[in-house]
Formats: structure tokens, C-alpha cells, sequence
């Protein structure tokens, strides 16, 4: 961001003053549409260019008549000599300015421009004595390109940060706005180009893109179940027969044409009566699993497996394999324990499971899930879908996917499960792995969201997965 700046001011009929006042009168035009009714408006201006555009923004609502009012949090002067002009300019058409004394004025709504895209640091003292008071004001507030007390790289949120009803991004969007605990802060968003010409994107690579809506081809009229990909699902450890059901149907419900399931011979009876279309076998060892294994197009490997040595044995005969293969739940363990590269396989963790693939603590994985996602893939040389608010898909030499879709009535047992069945069967039709983890991890989020509609509270697996049909045609070219 700080070079397509630096190029923007390089560009004809544009320098620092353009953009700054760009951005200001952009953000009056949200809170406008935002709020369209608000007559008593207070804005938190920070001492730099952040706070620049919230004095531009101040000059706008002024000229329109509006109650308007500028905090500052000390009587020093904007330390940005640009944001110190657009202060003058605001004091000499007669605006109001106010110190922070430590007491929240009335307002219809609250304006975030304190820190911008360079804070990177919990924020201490009146700063965060005044988000906190915004915050706890209930009032809606509007934030300048970053809500103050979110880190725009990576989402973390150190410590106390604005909780913004809508931010609105300048130029261009922020990755660490898309994803973890920035979620939480951010609201709805928007971005404001700020007219800056496309050349001065060139030859730069973004940080993430936003994970695409898959298309996938119509089925032919003379279609057989051969067409569409076989998935076997290894796993079922006693006690945890349930995972592998979630897997197999989810495969099935996303268009495999034939799914088998290795399990312990104690979840064939549950599995057959639940979900008859999928091919139960009862596997005792690893000499069981190859004339299965031999049959598959793609593994799902994990779900319910367990960690003990009829899992190990499991786990390293499909491996040796080399078949396309999801690596999620107890394998992800399992393979924490025996790293190696895996090119043909995609890894589903959630950061607890990233954490122990990378050897750090959780804590370090959510303080910058973009880092995180892309050391995943390229330690195990493979896919890797890291989940959570905002799921990333990774892979060597790919630009890092962001999904937009999903709610939080997907944080139930079971979600894993399903998204492994459905990755697992994009692999078995072809698809290679970073594009079956993007398409599958679209297809999931957004059949989340479909279920989501009857409500996210008490939303399960089950749910989800029978929403895939209806969301594959949402993706029929």
C-alpha cells in the first residue's frame, strides 16, 4: 500500500494533498449513505494522515450544516504537516475542537480516525481509553481505512480495538481485514479506489486475493457414476464413528460418484443405516486397506481416525500411496509427529492443528494467519486450507485465497469433517489441489451461509451438508 502510494503521487495531476482529500470527502459520502439522518457527528483525529482524513471528512460535514465536532486527544498539533493544513483549513471555517478529557461527547456517530494502516501495537493511555468509551457508547461508528487498534497485515488485534459498524478501506482492500480477530471489528466494508490510476498497481502482487466463486461444468446426459470421481474415507477409530459418516456424505452430497469408507467393523452397521449409498468395509489393519486404496481417486484421510497404532498404520499405508488425499483431524497429528512433504495432498487444520504442524502455540498462528497459512504450504510442500473467521487456502507459488463467505454457526463438530468430503471429492475428479481447496472451501463457507438462513445457533453439520446440491447449481456453468 505504501508503494501504489508512492506511485499515485508520482502520477500527473496527483500528489499527497489530492489523496488526502480524496479520502476524506469518499469517507463524508459513506456516512452519508451510512447514516443519512446523523446531525451530531464527533471525530477522533489521530496526529498523523489517518487523522488528516478525518479533519477532511470534519470540513464536509461542517459545510453541510452538521453538528459536527473534532476530539483530539492532546492540544499538540497534527505531527503530519499535511494533516496540520486540513486542521487549519477545518479551525478557519469555524470548526469545534475538543480535547479528550476523558468523557465521551453526544453523537449521532462516531468517526475512527486515529491510527491507520501502519499501527501495529496494542494501543495504551488515552487511545485506548477512548476506544474503549467509544465502544461501550453503543454508538455506530465509522472507520478510516482500519478500525484503530487492528493490524491491517495481518487482522491481529493486540489489545483494545474500535469495534466499527462499517470501515470503509482506501485505494484498495487490506488483507488482515479479511481475516481472524479483525472480523470481529471491522463491520461491514467497502473500499474507495480514490480514482488512483491502475498503472500504479503494476508489477505489484497482492498480499491475498478473495477466494472465487468455482464454475463447474454441467453433468453430460450420458453421464455414469465412473465420470465423477471415487473417495475413499479412512478413519472411525472406535468411539468416533461419526466423523466418517459427516466425510462420506458430505463427498456424496458434492457429486462423488462413488465413495467407499475404511473403518473398525463396530461403525459398518450405523454407517450403512445412516447413509446406505456409501461402500462400508471393516478394516482391522493396513494389509486390508490396499486393494481399497487401489481403487480411489482420492483419499479423505482423518476424520475420527484416532492417534493409536491402528491409526498410525492407516495413516502411512494411504501416504505411501501418493494419491491425492485431504490430511485433516487426527492425521494432521499424526503427520505433526512425522513432518514430511506432502505435494499431493491438501492440509485442512484448524490453528490449533497449524500450530502443532508448525511447532509454535495457537497464540502465534491467529496473531498472523496469512504468515501462518503460507508457512504451512510451503514446509509440507503442499495446499493447506487454514480455518476459522476468514479461512485461507495456500499453496507454493500461489497468491493466498480469503474467504469472504461463512458464519458463525459453523463452529460445531462436524464442519471439519464435512469440508474434508468435499475437498476430497474435487480431488477425485481431477481438480488439482490448490483449486479443489479453493472450490471446496467456497462450496463449504457458502453452504454454511445457505443453512445459516433458518439461524447460526444450534446450525449443524448435517445442515450444511445438505445444502451442497442446491450450492454446486449456484457454480453450473
Amino acid at each position: 500500500m505504501r508503494e501504489i502510494e508512492s506511485r499515485a503521487k508520482a502520477a500527473d495531476g496527483i500528489d499527497e494533498a489530492t489523496l488526502m482529500c480524496r479520502a476524506g470527502q469518499a469517507a463524508w459520502r459513506q456516512l452519508l449513505q451510512s447514516w443519512p439522518q446523523a446531525q451530531r457527528i464527533l471525530v477522533l483525529c489521530g496526529p498523523r494522515n489517518n487523522g488528516g482524513d478525518g479533519w477532511v471528512l470534519a470540513r464536509h460535514a461542517l459545510d453541510a450544516g452538521r453538528d459536527i465536532r473534532v476530539l483530539q486527544l492532546d492540544d499538540v498539533a497534527p505531527r503530519s504537516s499535511l494533516a496540520r493544513k486540513m486542521a487549519d483549513e477545518y479551525r478557519g471555517a469555524g470548526g469545534r475542537v475538543d480535547v479528550f478529557d476523558g468523557a465521551m461527547l453526544d453523537a449521532d456517530v462516531l468517526v475512527d480516525a486515529l491510527f491507520g494502516i501502519g499501527c501495529n501495537r496494542a494501543l495504551a493511555g488515552d487511545a485506548a481509553a477512548w476506544v474503549r468509551q467509544a465502544n461501550a457508547s453503543r454508538l455506530p461508528i465509522l472507520a478510516l481505512d482500519v478500525p484503530s487498534g487492528v493490524d491491517a497485515d495481518t487482522g491481529h488485534v493486540p489489545g483494545v480495538a474500535i469495534h466499527a459498524r462499517h470501515t470503509i478501506q482506501f485505494i484498495a482492500a487490506h488483507a488482515g481485514l479479511a481475516t481472524g480477530a479483525a472480523l470481529d471489528h471491522v463491520g461491514a466494508t467497502s473500499v474507495a479506489t480514490l480514482d488512483v490510476p491502475e498503472a500504479c498497481f503494476d508489477g505489484l502482487h497482492p498480499a491475498a486475493a478473495t477466494l472465487p466463486r468455482p464454475v463447474l461444468p454441467r453433468r453430460c446426459r450420458d453421464s455414469h457414476k465412473g465420470r465423477y470421481g471415487h473417495v475413499l474415507v479412512i478413519g472411525g477409530e472406535h468411539g468416533m464413528g461419526g466423523a466418517i459418516v459427516l466425510a462420506s456424505e458430505a463427498a456424496l452430497r458434492t457429486g462423488a460418484g462413488l465413495v467407499s469408507v475404511a473403518t473398525r467393523a463396530d461403525h459398518v452397521t450405523a454407517l450403512m443405516t445412516r447413509r446406505p449409498e456409501a461402500m462400508a468395509h471393516a478394516v482391522d489393519d493396513a494389509s486390508g486397506l490396499a486393494l481399497l486404496l487401489a481403487r480411489a481417486d482420492a483419499l479423505a484421510l482423518g476424520p475420527g481416525l484416532g492417534q493409536g497404532g491402528w491409526s498410525r498404520a492407516l495413516f502411512e499405508a494411504a501416504l505411501a500411496t501418493g494419491r491425492p488425499c485431504v490430511i485433516d483431524a487426527d492425521a494432521l497429528n499424526l503427520l505433526a509427529e512425522s513432518p514430511r512433504p506432502v505435494p499431493f495432498a491438501v492440509l485442512t487444520p484448524h490453528p490449533g492443528e497449524a500450530a502443532r504442524l508448525l511447532g509454535v502455540d495457537t497464540a502465534h498462528v491467529q496473531a498472523d494467519r496469512l504468515n501462518a497459512a503460507q508457512m504451512l504450504s510451503r514446509r509440507y510442500q503442499c495446499a493447506v486450507v487454514l480455518k476459522g473467521a476468514g479461512s485461507l487456502v495456500a499453496a507454493p507459488g500461489q497468491i493466498t485465497r480469503v474467504s469472504t463467505d461463512g458464519n458463525p454457526g459453523m463452529a460445531s463438530g462436524g464442519m471439519g469433517d464435512a469440508l474434508t468430503g468435499v475437498i476430497a471429492t474435487l480431488l477425485a475428479q481431477g481438480h488439482d489441489a490448490f483449486d479443489a481447496a479453493s472450490m471446496g472451501t467456497w462450496l463449504h463457507a457458502r453452504a454454511g451461509d445457505r443453512a445459516a438462513q433458518a439461524g447460526e445457533a444450534g446450525m449443524l453439520a448435517s445442515d450444511l451438508i445438505a445444502q451442497l446440491p442446491a450450492t454446486l447449481a449456484e457454480c453450473t456453468a
